[in-house]
């Protein structure tokens, strides 16, 4: 279900009865306080722009604002029957709107010519379960952009090469006259002739020809913590990309992924495991062998043990990380009930069958006693 528009007038906290002057006012402090420009990242502003714009360019338009107070949203429906073509308000570019009203000074394409740290780059990396638990290093191969080595980054073969572009003086854009629906503005854009570096290159570098950067494949060795998990991520500053004009680079981010173990789950630093044993193992008691990471442990069940009891060896799971403490292990016995047993193996397993009385199997016992109660009911 579509959400529901917001009323033109409640989106610039007017009354009805506003007029021209009161709904410019309006959209000149709503369209600062919400543009993207002023609130990078925040995604609520976005949509609060765009909500101050829709509303401007319909309450701006007395055509468009008679049709509105006339039917509301739905004159601008065209499923609606209503007389929306296209957008509905009449090729305004927001943009252009708000760096009229502002002298560009909000606009992106007026700081082109300003430092800007380069991006991030992902690197998936697939390490063993033991690797995650232990550590080690890896060595890994990835593409990044870097600021070339032949001209240090500036594009030209030498410094005499880089003048100050004639045009814009170095800042990158241009201030030229428009008209607009207030009147004569100014406004700011892009210098065309440098492409807002605010430098000509006279004689480019023919290593990077001229942009300063170059595409490379970077070897590393990463050092991976003992205790990581799958997911984890790894951040080693500055192996990203290479900034603009002058920034500085950005982060690379390792996250790794778990190989499965035959033996062991993981659940945030303890270990389980299954160890099979025997049907005299369970009944008699004694000493089983216990796998561990670094090596199988003696441990003792006690006399009676059931099938599926849980025990802990404290400290013999994975080590927390940055900390000097372990995790445990869990393991679980699991009878394994024996295949092909011999003639004389048989004929002792019934022998000691019929040596066994009721009282050897209590959970047997009860059992059959509640079936007893509830067919006598019957």
């Amino acid at each position: 279900m579509a959400e529901e528009k917001k009323d033109y007038y409640e989106v610039l906290g007017l009354d009805k009865s506003a007029d021209d002057a009161q709904i410019k006012k309006a959209y000149r402090q709503m369209a600062k306080k919400y543009h993207p420009d002023l609130n990078p990242g925040n995604a609520e502003a976005e949509s609060k722009f765009k909500e101050v714009n829709e509303a401007y360019a319909v309450l701006s338009d007395p055509e468009k604002r008679q049709i509105y107070d006339q039917y509301g949203h739905a004159g601008f429906d065209p499923s609606s029957g209503g007389f929306s073509g296209g957008s509905g308000f009449g090729g305004f570019d927001f943009g252009d709107i708000f760096s009229s009203f502002f002298g560009g000074g909000g606009s992106s394409s007026a700081r082109k010519n300003t430092p800007r740290r380069g991006d991030d780059i992902t690197y998936r990396l697939t390490i063993t379960f033991e690797e995650a638990a232990f550590g080690c290093t890896k060595d890994i191969k990835y593409n990044r952009i870097e600021a070339c080595h032949e001209c240090n980054g500036k594009g030209a073969v030498n410094e005499s090469d880089i003048e100050t572009c004639s045009r814009c003086k170095g800042t990158g854009t241009v201030t030229f006259t428009q008209k607009t629906m207030f009147g004569m503005m100014q406004s700011q854009k892009t210098c065309d002739s440098c492409k807002g570096r605010g430098k000509i290159i006279k004689k480019a570098c023919p290593n990077c020809r001229g942009t300063g950067n170059i595409k490379i494949t970077k070897k590393l060795d990463v050092k991976i913590p003992a205790g990581v998990d799958d997911g984890a991520r790894i951040c080693l500053r500055g192996q990203g990309n290479s900034g603009i004009n002058g920034g500085g680079y950005g982060d690379l981010y390792i996250i790794l992924s778990l190989r499965p173990h035959e033996l062991f789950e993981r659940e945030g630093n303890n270990l389980f495991c299954e160890v099979p044993v025997s049907y005299v193992d369970l009944t008699l008691g004694g000493e089983i062998d216990v796998p561990t990471l670094t090596g199988t442990v003696k441990y003792t069940i006690p006399e009676g043990t059931q099938t599926g009891t849980q025990f802990c060896l404290k400290g013999k799971g994975v080590v927390i990380y940055n900390t000097e403490r372990y995790g445990d292990l869990y393991f679980t016995v699991v009878m394994e009930t024996p295949k092909g047993l011999s003639p004389e193996a048989k004929a002792a397993l019934r022998h000691y069958s019929d040596l066994c009385v009721n009282n050897n199997y209590t959970k047997k016992q009860r059992f059959y006693e509640k079936l007893t109660k509830i067919f006598k009911k019957k």
